[in-house]
């Protein structure tokens, strides 16, 4: 398909510097069939229906982000994707600085090799030392915000909170599952008083999902492969709630994405665990879900492609528009959407 169908225009003002306080006070637009309705996140038990099953992500953000010299030269790195103990690869900024061999100061005590550039301009880094990789980016590393706020605010020590869930367990993601950011103790008391469950899966989110679409057509474009596991116990969870009539709602693009991946042609789930690369358009066929909870996505972006392959991208294009016209805010800290098709 044409990347330009997924092309729509938002304001700038529309992009959410800082979540919602508290985080269920977000708003949820509720896209129901043809149907569309202004609600809040808390407002979600009331969505639903009893037997229904929610499904998190519990990965836990990483400090992805590291500034360091290579020699004179200044030189950024956002890791996204772990390649063994101690080897990570990233997108650095200023690569054409940095040759295979050359080691990058990040300062802190913490440096790493680079080596092994990849066709997607990402390199290799291997760091220094015997300590645990997640101490040294604990001391040299950041929160990875997302460009779209980095490039109009400074990360800060709310950052360090406000860019995890409340299910973050498992580390090793680069950006947020960031629809599981409006999901409070609260909300899950709630929503289990109304006969909802819920389960988690890992996805370790990895910083492509922020890369543009560059190809003119979706057939084009190389999707970037992310590491996820789905335990028995879930599986069985998730196929008992459908055999019973009931939905699988996922929270958040990444446990849908891991979801399908995991899911054969009749619709049944397996234990999974590894990479999965899957690019959902329009036209996909899902076999694992039943629903979607899920922030508002950029214009051209995998994602955008990924809720109209559920709705339907003219359905999408109105519902956007809905949303930038009554005021909803935007992105990985913006509002949320219910989606059931």
């Amino acid at each position: 398909m044409n990347v330009d169908l997924f092309d729509f225009t938002l304001p700038p003002e529309r992009i959410a510097l800082r979540p919602a306080a508290p985080r269920d006070s977000a708003r949820m637009l509720v896209v129901r069939g043809d149907t569309l309705a202004d609600r809040i996140v808390s407002d979600l038990p009331g969505e639903l229906r009893a037997g229904d099953l929610l499904v998190f992500n519990d990965t836990r953000v990483i400090p992805a982000q590291l500034e360091g010299m290579r020699g004179a030269a200044r030189v950024g790195a956002t890791l996204h994707k772990r390649e063994g103990p101690r080897r990570w690869r990233a997108f650095v900024r200023n690569a054409k600085r940095v040759r295979d061999g050359d080691t990058i100061d990040f300062g802190a005590g913490v440096s790493a090799v680079a080596s092994d550039r990849g066709a997607d301009g990402s390199i290799a880094l291997d760091f220094a030392g015997d300590e645990p990789v997640e101490l040294l980016l604990e001391r040299a590393g950041r929160m990875p915000l997302p460009p779209y706020i980095a490039a109009k605010r400074q990360t800060d020590a709310r950052d360090a909170d406000d860019y995890q869930t409340m299910f973050a367990r498992r580390a090793g993601a680069v950006a947020a599952p960031t629809a599981a950011l409006h999901f409070t103790p609260a909300l899950l008391d709630a929503l289990a008083m109304a006969g909802v469950g819920h389960v988690t899966l890992t996805l370790h989110v990895g910083a492509g999902t922020f890369l543009p679409v560059k190809a003119d057509d979706t057939d084009d474009h190389v999707m970037h492969a992310e590491w996820g596991r789905i335990d028995r116990a879930t599986a069985d969870r998730l196929n008992a709630t459908r055999a019973a009539g009931g939905r699988v709602i996922s929270v958040g693009t990444t446990s849908l994405r891991l979801i399908e991946s995991a899911a054969d042609a009749d619709g049944i789930v397996h234990p999974f665990e590894g990479d999965t690369a899957i690019f959902i358009t329009p036209g996909y066929r899902f076999r694992g879900i039943d629903g979607l909870v899920t922030n508002f996505h950029l214009p051209r972006s995998t994602l955008f492609m990924l809720v109209s392959a559920l709705m339907g991208l003219d359905r999408m294009q109105a519902a956007y528009a809905h949303a930038i016209e009554h005021g909803y805010r935007f992105y990985s800290y913006g509002d949320a959407s219910l989606l059931l098709p």
